[in-house]
């Protein structure tokens, strides 16, 4: 079979390209470092299938991250094809890599993305012109909206290697040169975005505008999750699910034990572990809402391109931690999933920053699940309370970093990120994005909170859970102050810490005791998938020292808070 490699720059669009190739939904975003592995896929072209590589984007084939390195592994790792994805709004940088990469002997096609941006910025390129340089075909696309694709299937046999030689010392030089003969620019007038994207980018207004988005996306995820909870699944559930699968289990499976794990020992919701009652509602009535709510807004932010500016933006404030702005975007996807966020502290560089970086991460928030869960455990006590949760977080998160600043030795680079324009986000595009991240949601967190309410639903009935209760209990009593009967949850953490949060809403715990409870939950340890991406980056040395760290820190910090709600 033969192989396709499809590589540039980074935030070039080449993912979307992929997607349109494959037929594969992949997350893409208006921001550099988003991909740090690669992807595979296949296309068939007649008869004949080819695997199609989504290679992580590279400014050069001389790596200087974990990233590049990648690229260049796969890249001499050989393939029959390269579809070059260029910027057709940033010629004159992209043509470094295409230039590098007419050396190789692989046959090249050029897709010039952004073909339709262009026409905004006032540059025209001479395409015709441009294949003439190079030798090889250059075809414009958007790969957005489809534009181009099909041109560059039927025109893979033209493409060609080793078509233009140059002296590398005179690269540059040759860059200048096909630049100044295949583009011409015009004057334009700023426009809105231009205006947003100054405001937004510097120090004295950027500050305030990024507080002002944070708020908006609370209040939107809030006002957009709890509208689905009250007028839409709710009413629902109530009114037609609930009284239907009641009836049908009470007529078929006349048995009290099967009854109770079923529909719960008591008739109401939330009140026991019932499977097909709570074990349904929790993660589709309570916690899918704010998921939904979350993934749009944050596919809209990505897909605007604001998330680089916010990493420019917080670069000075990072370096007092130890890291530079590029951290932020671990941080950013962290807030969505942890396992992401792990992989994305490749495009570091150095080990400190990796571990400062991780534990930030780890305690700066909650992932997105176990956000909307919280959100959806706190919001009907006030929003004061969700603030609060996430000040502690935040100051942990800041106040641990900046520790292990002190303590581990080494330099934070300064910081070169790329920075896209605004975009009108493709809302066909932020919704087909939302759908991968719920879809996900729904395929692999669903079941497992369904399996947990199953399991302690049978440790319940079996009376295990009042033995481990008894057992561990009076300690979590003495040092948190949450109920005795919260172990079992915390036992259940260490697989998915997101269930084990959803749980808590079965022990009518009060306001003290779920801003304890969530606050422990979170720090106490990563989840299992994302110990061992953690493994994987950092060494399971380096991941059992972090893990020690959230665990020392989240006892210490829940006994605090348990000591200051007492006065």
């Amino acid at each position: 079979m033969k192989k396709i490699l499809l590589i540039g720059n980074p935030n070039v669009g080449k993912s979307v390209i992929f997607s349109r190739l494959t037929g594969i939904n992949v997350i893409t975003s208006n921001y550099p470092g988003s991909t740090v592995d690669f992807t595979k896929g296949y296309l068939s072209i007649g008869k004949e299938k080819f695997e199609i590589i989504d290679i992580p984007g590279t400014y050069t084939l001389e790596p200087t991250s974990k990233a590049e390195e990648v690229a260049v592994k796969m890249l001499n790792e050989g393939g029959d094809f390269i579809i070059n994805v260029v910027d057709a709004t940033n010629l004159e940088r992209n043509l470094n890599l295409t230039l590098q990469l007419l050396k190789q002997n692989i046959p090249v096609i050029i897709a010039l993305n952004f073909w339709d941006e262009t026409k905004h910025l006032g540059i025209y390129i001479d395409v015709t012109e441009f294949e003439k340089k190079l030798n090889i075909p250059v075809i414009p696309t958007c790969a957005l909206t489809g534009e181009g694709i099909k041109e560059i299937i039927n025109r893979l046999p033209e493409t060609k290697s080793k078509t233009y030689e140059y002296e590398e010392e005179e690269k540059w030089h040759e860059i200048g040169n096909i630049v100044t003969q295949v583009q011409k620019l015009s004057h334009r007038h700023h426009t809105f975005l231009d205006r947003l994207e100054e405001i937004s980018i510097r120090p004295l207004t950027g500050i305030p505008f990024a507080l002002m988005i944070l708020f908006v996306t609370l209040i939107a995820v809030r006002f957009i999750g709890e509208g689905l909870i009250n007028y839409v699944l709710t009413p629902l559930f109530n009114n037609f699910y609930y009284p239907a699968i009641v009836n049908v289990v009470n007529t078929i499976l006349p048995f009290d034990f099967l009854q109770h794990l079923l529909l719960g020992t008591t008739p109401k919701v939330m009140e026991s572990f019932g499977l097909l009652t709570t074990g349904i509602y929790i993660p589709l009535v309570v916690v899918l809402p704010y998921m939904i709510a979350f993934y749009f807004i944050l596919s809209l932010l990505e897909d605007i391109g604001y998330l680089p500016r916010l990493a420019v933006l917080l670069d000075f404030l990072l370096h007092k931690i130890g890291l530079h702005g590029y951290a932020s975007i671990p941080v950013i996807l962290g807030l969505g999933c942890k396992v992401p966020a792990m992989l994305s502290t490749r495009i570091l560089e150095t080990t400190k920053e990796k571990i400062i970086a991780t534990v930030l991460v780890l305690m700066i928030a909650p992932c997105m699940p176990q956000t909307a869960l919280i959100l959806s455990l706190i919001a009907p006590h006030g929003i004061k309370y969700i603030i609060l949760i996430f000040s502690i977080f935040f100051l942990i998160a800041v106040l641990n970093s900046f520790i292990l600043n002190k303590l581990i030795k080494g330099e934070a680079p300064e910081l070169f990120v790329e920075i896209p324009p605004y975009r009108i986000p493709y809302i066909p595009m932020v919704l087909k994005k939302m759908w991968i991240r719920v879809k996900a949601f729904i395929m692999e967190a669903v079941p497992l909170i369904i399996v947990g309410v199953f399991i302690i639903g049978i440790l319940n009935i079996l009376g295990v859970t009042n033995f481990l209760a008894n057992l561990f209990g009076q300690p979590i009593t003495s040092i948190l102050g949450l109920p005795k009967e919260t172990i079992s949850v915390m036992i259940l953490g260490f697989l998915r810490k997101d269930v084990s949060i959803a749980l808590l809403a079965l022990f009518n715990l009060n306001i003290k005791q779920l801003i304890i409870a969530s606050v422990f939950m979170v720090l106490y340890l990563p989840c299992i998938a994302t110990f061992f991406t953690l493994t994987k980056e950092l060494g399971i040395k380096n991941a059992l020292k972090i893990v020690l760290i959230m665990l020392f820190t989240a006892i210490v910090i829940g006994a605090l808070l348990n000591i200051i709600f007492t006065f």
